[in-house]
C-alpha cells in the first residue's frame, strides 16, 4: 500500500470533522493509528526467487516455440 502525505490545511480539515466525536471513538481512531505506525517489515529471501521455471526444453527450443507463436499484423486489417 502507497503512502499518502497530506498538507496541514488537509489534516485541519480532518481534524475539524474528527473532533467531534465521542471520546469512545476518539480512542478507538487513535489505537486504529498508532497500531497502523508499527510496521512490520517482510525481508523476501532471495533463493526462494531462482527456480520458479521449470521446463525440460532447452533455450533453443523455447525461442523457436516463441517465435512459431507470434501473429503477423497485416496493414490494412479485415473487420468484416
Amino acid at each position: 500500500m502507497a503512502n499518502l502525505t497530506l498538507n496541514n490545511k488537509a489534516l485541519e480539515k480532518y481534524f475539524g470533522l474528527l473532533k467531534g466525536l465521542d471520546n469512545l471513538s476518539k480512542k478507538k481512531l487513535i489505537i486504529k493509528l498508532t497500531e497502523s505506525l508499527e510496521v512490520k517489515e517482510e525481508k523476501v529471501d532471495l533463493n526462494t526467487l531462482f527456480g520458479a521455471w521449470e521446463d525440460n526444453r532447452d533455450s533453443d527450443e523455447i525461442i523457436k516455440e516463441i517465435r512459431e507463436a507470434r501473429v503477423e499484423k497485416t496493414e490494412n486489417p479485415d473487420f468484416e
